[in-house]
Parts: structure tokens; C-alpha cells; sequence
């Protein structure tokens, strides 16, 4: 008899990872990871409708999948960079300088 085991994970029609029956992206719960170090248990408690077989499920598969992860983080980061840098200064940023909490 063959086994079947479930992957948690599902790729939309254009190759985004999803963790199954849920909202969520796969590179969501490995933001948390890379971004705070986030244990599978802190991600738990961020997402209580995840459970922890879902959450090592996407762990497991970024580490499976860690390049194509990598340089889509990397090419996001230059994208969302690029856009503050078109922006210019916001209201907010302003404000802040002005009270001298950013240089």
C-alpha cells in the first residue's frame, strides 16, 4: 500500500506558494523567519490559524526551494528601495528628521 502525505503547500496558476487552505504565502511565514528569526512556535503565535505542521511545511519547502525564495526577496527589496527612492521624502519621514529621530 502506498502512503500519501500531505505537503501543506500549494502553488497557485502563476507558481506562487500558498500554505493550503489558508491566505497565506509561503514567503510571509519565511519573512518572519529571515526578517526577526521567528521559531516555528513565535510564527505559530503570529498566525494561531497555522498549525505547526503548516508553518515547518513552508520552512521545509523555502529550504527546498531557497534560491528561486532568495532572489525574489532580493528583487523585492531593489523594487520597494526604488519606489521610496521615486517618492521622496513623506510627510512622516519629514516630520521625523525634523524632531531628529533620523539623520
Amino acid at each position: 500500500m502506498a502512503a500519501v502525505l500531505a505537503s501543506h503547500i500549494e502553488l497557485d496558476e502563476i507558481g506562487v506558494a500558498w500554505i493550503d487552505d489558508t491566505n497565506v504565502k509561503v514567503i510571509e511565514v519565511v519573512l518572519d523567519k529571515l526578517t526577526h528569526g521567528s521559531s516555528p512556535e513565535e510564527i505559530h503565535f503570529q498566525y494561531p490559524h497555522l498549525s505547526l505542521a503548516q508553518i515547518h511545511a513552508a520552512l521545509a519547502h523555502y529550504h527546498d526551494h531557497r534560491g528561486e525564495f532568495d532572489d525574489r526577496i532580493a528583487r523585492d527589496g531593489a523594487e520597494i528601495g526604488e519606489i521610496r527612492r521615486q517618492s521622496g521624502e513623506t510627510p512622516g519621514r519629514k516630520k521625523l528628521r525634523t524632531l531628529g529621530r533620523l539623520p
